[in-house]
């Protein structure tokens, strides 16, 4: 089947709708676009969708300036950043030596069916970066360079893009990555800005909610190049990273109310966008599922250790609350403020990252909630930290069972 044809041609239906007439991309408006086996795709006119989102396909944005200088990349070194899946983070250092790198990172966009809750056997086809929800957490230090190579594989069905929040310029990259089936593309950009960041697909139009809602957004981190500081300079050190994306899904449902199941990524749009509109999540999860971070996925620490959480939530608000701890220090926005101090609850807001410390002092099971506890009851924001070490009884201990009394 022949994925992308000229949509001035084709019905609109719930398949062609992703493989042509929504996905103009960059190449709609610059002439076209090269494609798996060296043919060009002709010159898309823009759907409806797209000419209501010019916002997201400014030609301008689309091409690099011909006539801009070129970069002195002589004082950086090469280094390259070996990517993990969640909740774990990559190796990284936490105060930087040496001068300002080149971070090396390669992404795949994977389109892959996954089980969103075992119980009801719901399952969305996901788009993803590197085949997790949400894609890996990226860290580096202010100053440096990041230069990805993002590749979508031939098999996928389906354009695909990049939108840094953490860069400037091109739509977050985003007007400089558009890739269809079988192409690849490197993007360099400079990280001027501390802080933690969302990262999201955004192809243009109704497509940006789409993707994002079926999974494809993940965080970077951006060190400050001396490490977190407290409001007295006082530098701050972490043991672990804790990394959790909120994730909001709009499953259809058929008409006994079971969610429907797709045979392939992108058959759902129609009726995705139903759900969509209605902007009640069917779920909100951390890490893909419901449960994805409990029981043999609960993460594990010890008292003593410090851990950074670092939270993403890309679409939709949220307000941390770690059951049994705290915030000690908590960054909402920018590493270059100081941080907030003892929070119980903090807030992500949707469209961004945000990090919170804290050092275990109790044994036990915590619970990681988004404290609009409908959401973590109902729809699934919950993760477990299991932490193990000896109980302390000067901060808390059972006086007396519980018994009856008269």
């Amino acid at each position: 089947m022949t994925k992308f044809k000229n949509p001035g041609f084709m019905p609109t239906s719930r398949r062609n709708v992703l493989r042509g007439s929504v996905l103009a991309g960059a190449a709609a408006l610059s002439g076209g676009a090269a494609l798996a086996g060296g043919h060009r795709a002709p010159v898309r006119p823009l759907s409806a969708d797209a000419a209501s989102a010019k916002l997201y396909r400014a030609a301008a944005e689309q091409t690099a300036d011909s006539t801009a200088k070129p970069v002195d990349l002589s004082g950086y070194t090469r280094v390259k950043q070996e990517l993990v899946a969640p909740p774990f983070a990559p190796e990284h250092e936490q105060v930087a030596t040496g001068g300002p790198k080149i971070v090396e990172i390669e992404m795949e966009t994977t389109e892959k069916l996954m089980v969103v809750d075992e119980d009801t056997g719901a399952s969305i086809w996901a788009l993803t970066y590197n085949g997790s929800v949400p894609g890996p957490l990226i860290i580096v230090h202010e100053g440096d360079m990041v230069e990805l190579t993002m590749r979508n594989p031939a098999d996928s069905m389906m354009e695909h893009n990049i939108d840094f929040h953490a860069s400037t310029g091109a739509l977050g990259g985003g007007g400089l990555t558009h890739v269809f089936p079988g192409e690849e593309v490197v993007l360099r950009w400079k990280a001027t800005k501390a802080g933690c960041f969302t990262y999201h697909c955004a192809p243009g139009g109704a497509m940006i909610p789409y993707h994002v809602t079926h999974g494809m957004n993940g965080a970077i981190m951006v060190l400050p190049r001396d490490g977190l500081k407290d409001a007295d300079g006082n530098p701050l050190k972490y043991d672990k990273i804790a990394y959790l994306g909120e994730q909001d899904y709009y499953l259809p449902r058929d008409e006994n109310g079971d969610f429907k199941f797709y045979e392939t990524a992108g058959d759902d749009y129609a009726d995705s966008l139903e759900a969509m509109a209605t902007l009640t999540p069917t779920h909100q999860v951390f890490n893909g599922a419901v449960g994805a971070l409990t029981g043999p996925g609960a993460l594990k620490f010890n008292v003593g250790e410090t851990v950074l959480m670092v939270h993403n939530s890309c679409n939709v608000d949220s307000r941390p609350h770690l059951i049994g701890g705290h915030g000690d220090y908590v960054w909402e926005t920018s590493f270059d403020v100081a941080p907030l101090t003892s929070m119980e609850t903090w807030f992500v807001r949707g469209g961004s990252a945000a990090a919170a410390m804290y050092t275990f002092e109790q044994p036990g099971v915590y619970a990681y909630v988004n404290h609009n506890l409908i959401i973590a009851a109902l729809k699934g924001a919950t993760a477990h930290f299991v932490v193990e070490g000896e109980w302390n009884n000067e901060l808390m201990e059972q006086v007396v069972e519980p018994r009856s009394f008269t």
